[in-house]
């Protein structure tokens, strides 16, 4: 195998670098891991360690019927470097999957360095390597350095600031309230699920949302806001009628129960292209997702049984407009030798960001050693992932934002259930058709007998 002699540069030490080095070493590919620390760190990272976590919850439930502990199993049983330190430094949370967190970073360290094929080299990256394959894993608080050198090679300026409004349910949306209709018909017409509000549901809501309690930024990530951005809760400290001119303003819409202009109005927008989830149409805030949920559900109309697929949020961060940027393989269209791991892609949240290590490293061993990449079926999690990252799960003009796992970016299981039957279902379609795939990945098949890697001499 003298292809697989060509050392890969992964940069970056976080989650997903640190499980791209090590699925990469563990199948015979020599690695070069690059990480600015100790030299160098992010101003959220206190740590020389690699793999630092920042919670010791960082890495959420571990229930198989949720999105994210389906995740969590379907690492398992690949292997995967992070979920086996987790494993091995768990610390009691009810389900949730809570680790000791110097424990976590030293085991992956110890684990990691100990792999034949891997060097650690400690310093900034200021430049890319100019030859060879290159693993970029930034993660969401690139360098500034490193950046401005990214944004050569994607012929793009990077995104600065993460502006998220939350995602709901479709089922949990209540369609005797929300109407189909684009503002004056635009477009296919009926593209937005509307939630109208009279002019005192209007006010009630603005009064609870100037009141909210809202998450304190970092020192690094002070308001720099964007105007096309604002977190609405700035909007409305504006002027009360700010949103009702905005987001929310109801012109060239009328609700069909009423016959009547609505005061104002919550748009929601497909997420995925089944229309099982659905965005809230400029609704990025920093209210606590407490907050978010008692005032969303209990003053907009229409959502007082709403499930949250994903909450607002608004944080620094740093990542590429991947869908038109990448390859199926994440590797950059324009220059195939540059592929992009973690957060710096488009995921959120470090099992995301190590999963996406791992699809980085199948995919780019595969290529050395000129055998086909078989990813991940879209109906697991990882390839529900990859579709997110690639664009698939979304309609075509869908704007690319970062994403944790959410059962609304898998395609969808038709039919109405309650919400515990359709997670169950989700997670046993998952659960099936990863055991026939983990194969492709190199691992057995349950039931099959165990086999030694391949590595090269």
């Amino acid at each position: 195998m003298s292809d697989q002699k060509q050392r890969v540069t992964v940069i970056g030490g976080g989650l997903a670098g640190t499980e791209c080095a090590y699925q990469l070493a563990r199948r015979g590919v020599p690695v070069v891991l690059r990480e600015m620390k100790p030299h160098k760190r992010s101003p959220a990272h206190k740590s020389d360690a690699l793999a630092e976590l920042v919670c010791s919850n960082s890495l959420r439930s571990d229930n198989p019927e949720s999105a994210i502990g389906l995740l969590h199993a379907e690492l398992r049983a690949l292997g995967s470097l992070v979920l086996g330190a987790a494993d091995a430094n768990r610390v009691p949370a009810g389900d949730a999957l809570a680790v000791e967190r110097e424990g976590f970073s030293g085991a992956i360290t110890q684990s990691l360095l100990s792999q034949r094929g891997v060097e650690l080299v400690a310093g900034e990256v200021e430049h890319l390597p100019s030859e060879g394959p290159v693993v970029i894993a930034s993660g969401p608080l690139t360098s500034d350095a490193l950046t401005r050198e990214l944004e050569r090679h994607v012929g793009t300026k990077l995104y600065f600031y993460d502006s998220i409004a939350p995602i709901l349910s479709a089922d949990s949306i209540d369609m005797n309230v929300a109407f189909r209709q684009s503002r004056y018909g635009k477009g296919g017409g009926d593209d937005y699920l509307n939630l109208p509000m009279t002019k005192d549901e209007y006010y009630r809501f603005i009064a609870e949302l100037k009141a909210g309690q809202k998450v304190v930024p970092h020192a690094f990530e002070e308001p720099k806001y964007f105007e096309g951005c604002l977190p609405i809760e700035v909007m409305a400290e504006r002027g009360d009628d700010t949103l009702a001119y905005g987001p929310m303003k109801p012109v060239g819409l009328r609700d069909p129960r009423t016959g009547q202009d609505p005061y104002a109005v919550v748009q929601l927008r497909m997420e995925d292209v089944g229309g099982t989830s659905w965005n809230m149409v400029g609704f990025q805030t920093r209210l606590t997702w407490g907050e978010q949920k008692r005032i969303f559900t209990n003053f907009i109309p229409g959502l007082q049984q709403a499930e949250f697929l994903r909450m607002g949020q608004i944080h620094r961060n740093t990542f590429i407009d991947s869908p038109r940027l990448l390859s199926k393989d994440l590797s950059l269209k324009t220059e195939p030798r540059l592929y992009f791991a973690g957060q710096v892609s488009g995921v959120e949240g470090y099992v995301e960001s190590a999963a996406c290590g791992y699809l980085v490293a199948l995919a780019l061993h595969a290529k050395l050693t000129g055998t086909e990449w078989v990813p991940p079926p879209a109906t697991t999690a990882m390839g529900a992932l990859l579709r997110h990252v690639t664009g698939e799960a979304h309609p075509p003009d869908y704007p690319h934002q970062p994403s944790n796992i959410i059962f609304g970016i898998f395609p969808p299981i038709t039919g109405r259930m309650k919400k515990a039957e359709k997670r169950a279902a989700y997670s046993a379609r998952a659960k099936q058709d990863l055991a026939a795939w983990l194969p492709h990945a190199g691992v057995p098949a349950p039931g099959a007998p165990e086999h030694r890697e391949q590595r090269s001499a």
